[in-house]
């Protein structure tokens, strides 16, 4: 079972990730230069987005899986899995969001997997 929290970890990290900049993509840019209530005005509207608001959700959730991941498991043993959330979050920002891929962020996805499977089987 405890698998699981760790894997409803990673799950909901990453559904917020790719949720935030998915809906805050669609959104103007933050004014650079704005007025102090421009930049409020902004930040207000991002967190009016129904979306939005559930990848605050999946941020909480995800963290109240990792409590329920720390009473199953060591952190030293718990934590190297969630290497796989930035690998995740890389991967569906490639599929899902159209962002660029480069075999530095290939090689730099191997590099994650083969430290994971160090720490866990050494």
């Amino acid at each position: 079972m405890g698998y699981w929290y760790i894997f409803g970890t990673i799950f909901f990290t990453v559904y917020g990730q790719i949720i935030l900049k998915w809906r805050i993509s669609m959104k103007a840019q933050l004014p650079e230069n704005g007025t102090s209530k421009e930049i409020i005005t902004y930040f207000v509207q991002l967190f009016l987005d129904p979306f939005i608001v559930s990848g605050f959700a999946a941020a909480f959730v995800a963290s109240l899986f990792w409590m329920a991941a720390m009473t199953k498991f060591e952190i030293t043993f718990a934590y190297p899995f969630m290497s796989l959330a930035p690998a995740l979050v890389l991967l569906l920002g490639i599929w899902i969001l159209g962002e660029t891929f480069t075999i530095g962020k290939l090689i730099g996805l191997f590099i994650i997997i083969i430290g994971l499977i160090v720490t866990i089987k050494l």
